[in-house]
Parts: C-alpha cells; structure tokens; sequence
C-alpha cells in the first residue's frame, strides 16, 4: 500500500471512527483502526463488534493494500502533525508515515484480523433529513437507560403508528418521544443509544439526507462519505404509549426560561435531598412556585407566573427537569399533571410533535 492523503482529511475520519475501537475488548485488534484502500479511495473503520463506523476520504492511491494500527496512537499523532499532505507506505505490517518534517513508523496488525460486520444484503431502506435526525436525537437520548441490567431499556425506539415515524427512550423514570416524518414504511427498530449517541456527532454538520437500511439483525446509517452500522437490541420494547394521559386536572403554561431558572436555583438546595423538588401549582395566584429543602444548608422558594388551570402539587428529580428543559427548544412550556404519583407531561406550547413525560418522586 502507498498513498498521499491530506493531513486534515485524515484526522477527521480518525476523529469519527477512533473513538469506537475499543482498548477493553476481549480481541487485541479491536483497539486498532483498519486502513485500507477501495476504488481510489481511502477507508478509515473502527469497530467493537456491536458498532462499526467507517469514512472514505479521497487520497491519491499509487498501490492498494491493508493493515489496523493502533487507533489512539494514529489519531494522536495524525492529530499532531501540521497540515499539508501525507504520504503512507506499507511495508509488511510497518506503516510508514512520512510529511516534510516528520518520518515515523507505526507497527500494524494483519488486515485479516480485523472482523468486519456482516452486510444487510435484503433490508428495507428509507431515507430522513439529516436536521429532523439531529434534532430528534439531541431530544430523545438523555432519556435512555444505561443499565444493561435491561437491554431494552438502553435503546432507542424507532417506529411507525398511523402513518407517521416515531423515536422513543425511557428509563422508566422518564420517557421521551419525538414525531419525526410522515412514511408508508413499516418501521420498527431498536437501536443501542452508544450507536445513537455516535450518529448524533456524525449528523451534527451535516444538511443532506440520512439512508437508513436495515434487516432483523443490524442497521445501517448512510451519510455523506460515513457509514455506521449497529446490532439492533433483540426484545419488545414496552407499550410506552399507554403512560402518555390524554387530559389533565391540573397544568401550568408558562415562560421556559423562568421554570428553568427556577428549577436550577432550587436544585442547588436539593443536592442533599437526592435532588428532590416540589413544585406547586395553585390556580388562585395564577403561580408555579418551586420548594427545596436541605436539612443543613437551609431552604428556598422560586416563583413564577403561570396560566394555571387546575391546582396542586408534586415532587420531581431536579436533574430530570432541567435535563428535559434544555432540549424544549421552544419559548413557552406547558406542564401538566394529574395527582401526585401520576407522571408530569411537559411539551413545548408551539409544538406537538414532541412529549416528555418525568415520573414523581414519593414525597
């Protein structure tokens, strides 16, 4: 093998596939990245058997070849050199890296031992925008689990129901769904949230659409020059649909940013108490006030102004509120429950197509 590619070219691909290689696997190779040449082209992949990630890059290819390097030694040192042109040469299992000022050689590990994951060869394929994508997924992933103790729950759910496709995570302490687009597919995929928190960096600078391809076993993310690939979770994932109520006895529209800033200075009381805030909603003021005790340090109420219908009050994890504020993208909230255990439902007022539902504490 014997190329020229560029030095920035390079060290982004390493920089979208490096951080999937995997130190801690059970096989040496999987803490390397393959380097190989395809049609011209160079291909940079990284894999921990459960998620794959490649990216081509044009590069000037004199002789095709192969080989895996260690991917944080690679990415470092790419990372380190000034920018301009590469030139790599395979020499048996050294990789020689040569730039005007700098000639290195990294020790490589045979091509054939890296496993490669196995084609979708009769999937289904679709297509999203890559902007619907982003923003679904910077909404939807903080609420998934990450206790492998239930598989299901560390995945996120796309899927189709009337008509239109959906993506879902809970915890079961809090539950995010997101309507994406209209489609006549039959979508229903349960993909692991390590490999939905990879495609959210891919598809965070990118305007064109995402090609989604899957079968029973795997999917496939197509953008631009990258490809992801992950084992979907085998499992049903709970009917989520059922906690979602459809009227409320109680609910508060207000400023979003006035419940966050209440939110996150009470939180600062909660620490000791597990993050634990009550909030209140009374009807006769028109006010969502919000409590926090700590037995030490002292206590505190924060006010805001509501349309309130309905009064009462309920106990939440601060974290989980602010958590769920952040992603509300719009200028007024609107927060609904029904008792004190039933689950509090938080929407964006100029938006339906996104609901976020938090579970109450015991007060």
């Amino acid at each position: 093998m014997h190329l020229q590619v560029t030095q920035e070219n390079l060290n982004k691909a390493l920089g979208t596939v490096a951080r999937v290689a995997s130190a801690r696997g059970t096989l040496p190779v999987l803490a390397n990245v393959l380097i190989k040449t395809v049609n011209n082209r160079l291909s940079i992949a990284a894999t921990n058997l459960d998620i794959a990630i490649t990216q081509y890059i044009g590069a000037k290819v004199t002789t095709d070849g192969a080989i895996t390097v260690p991917a944080r030694l690679m990415q470092d040192f790419i990372n380190s050199l000034p920018g301009g042109v590469i030139d790599l040469k395979l020499d048996e299992y050294k990789l020689h890296i040569a730039t005007d000022q700098y000639q290195s050689v990294i020790n490589g590990v045979s091509a054939e031992e890296f496993p490669v994951m196995p084609a979708i060869t009769d999937g289904k394929t679709w297509t999203v925008p890559a902007p619907v994508l982003k923003k679904g997924l910077q909404q939807v992933i903080l609420a998934a689990s990450g206790d492998e103790a239930r598989p299901v729950l560390t995945g996120v759910y796309l899927h189709t129901a009337e008509g239109k496709l959906y993506m879902a995570a809970t915890d079961s302490y809090r539950l995010a769904e997101k309507e994406l687009l209209a489609t006549s597919e039959e979508i229903d995929l349960l993909v692991p949230v390590s490999a939905m928190q990879d495609l959210l960096r891919i598809v965070s600078d990118v305007d064109e659409d995402v090609t989604v391809t899957s079968d029973d076993q795997q999917v496939l993310f197509r953008v631009g020059d990258i490809e992801l690939v992950a084992r979907l979770i085998e499992g049903k994932y709970p009917d989520y649909r059922k906690l979602i109520p459809a009227s409320f006895a109680t609910s508060a529209q207000l400023k979003r940013t006035d419940l966050l800033n209440a939110t996150k200075v009470s939180s600062l009381f909660a620490r000791e108490s597990a993050g634990s805030i009550t909030l209140n909603v009374d009807e006769t003021t028109q006010e969502l006030s919000i409590r926090s005790v700590a037995s030490q340090l002292g206590e505190n109420t924060a006010k805001a102004v509501a349309k309130v219908t309905g009064s009462g009050a309920i106990t939440l994890n601060s974290r989980y509120l602010l958590d769920a504020l952040h992603v509300l993208s719009g200028e007024d909230v609107d927060f609904a429950f029904n008792g004190k255990l039933e689950p509090v439902v938080l929407r964006d007022t100029a938006a339906a197509d996104y609901v976020h539902i938090i579970m109450p504490l015991k007060s």
